[in-house]
C-alpha cells in the first residue's frame, strides 16, 4: 500500500457530503462515491502551470474556485460538510489563521481532513523546525514581519544558491510570488500547533485522527458545534 493509497481508505472512512479541496494540484484526494468536491486555488490552471513549471507534465486539477486558500474569503460560514487540504498547510503565511478559515466555512460535525509532510523526508529536511512562538506571531501580528527570512532560508537551504546568487533568486521568487514551504514541521511537532488552536480558536473542534503516513501527517478535524468563550468574555 502506498501513501496515495492511504490516504484514500482514510477518506473513505470519514467523508461525506459535499466539501472543498484547497490547492489540489496533481494529486486530488480520492473520494467516496457520491461524495461530492470543489475545487480551491489562487490560480486558474494556466497561471499554476506558469508558476510550477516542474509540473508541466501531469494534469492539474481545474479550481472551480478562485480564492486565497488561506483566506477563503469567497466562501461563507458554516457551507461545506469537509475541507481537504494536503500539502498546503505548510505553503500557508499564518498556518493558524489558515486552519481558522478551514474551520469556519465548514459546518458543525464537519471534517476538516489535512496532509501534513514531515520536514525530514522531504526537501526540506535541512530547515529548521518552526517553532510555536513564531506561527503565534504570524497569526497575531500578520506574517510580513517574517516573509523576507522564510524566502531567504528557502533559497539557502532548499534551493542552496550560491551566497552570491541568494539576493536576486530571493527577488525573482518575490516577484512571480512562487509559493514556498514558508513553514515546516514534523510528526511529533504539528500536534503542538493543533493543541494551540483547540485552546484558542474561536471554532472549536476534536481531533479524529493523526496518522504517519510515508513521510506525512494525516489530520482529521471534527468541528464542534459549541463555540469556545473568548477571555475578553470571561
Amino acid at each position: 500500500m502506498d501513501f496515495q493509497e492511504v490516504r484514500r481508505d482514510i477518506a473513505f472512512q470519514y467523508l461525506k457530503g459535499e466539501g472543498i479541496e484547497v490547492g489540489a494540484l496533481h494529486a486530488p484526494l480520492q473520494v467516496p462515491e457520491g461524495v461530492k468536491v470543489h475545487y480551491v486555488d489562487r490560480m486558474s490552471v494556466s497561471d499554476l502551470r506558469k508558476q510550477y513549471p516542474e509540473l508541466g507534465a501531469v494534469g492539474l486539477v481545474e479550481a472551480d474556485i478562485v480564492d486565497n486558500g488561506e483566506t477563503l474569503s469567497s466562501i461563507a460560514d458554516r457551507s461545506w460538510d469537509f475541507a481537504i487540504a494536503n500539502h498546503m498547510i505548510e505553503h500557508c503565511q499564518n498556518p493558524i489563521g489558515a486552519l481558522e478559515n478551514f474551520l469556519r466555512v465548514i459546518k458543525p460535525g464537519g471534517l476538516v481532513y489535512m496532509g501534513v509532510p514531515d520536514k525530514r523526508y522531504t526537501f526540506d529536511i535541512d530547515r529548521p523546525l518552526t517553532t510555536l512562538d513564531h506561527l503565534i506571531r504570524d497569526y497575531k501580528e500578520g506574517p510580513e514581519w517574517s516573509r523576507l527570512g522564510h524566502y531567504e532560508e528557502y533559497v539557502r537551504l532548499v534551493d542552496k544558491f550560491p551566497e552570491e546568487q541568494v539576493a536576486d533568486r530571493m527577488q525573482n521568487l518575490l516577484d512571480i510570488d512562487y509559493s514556498i514551504h514558508f513553514h515546516v514541521w514534523t510528526a511529533e511537532t504539528f500536534p503542538e500547533l493543533l493543541a494551540y488552536c483547540q485552546k484558542n480558536l474561536s471554532h472549536g473542534f476534536e481531533i479524529e485522527l493523526l496518522h504517519e503516513n510515508f513521510g506525512e501527517l494525516i489530520v482529521i478535524l471534527r468541528k464542534i458545534a459549541a463555540q469556545k468563550i473568548s477571555d475578553e468574555q470571561l
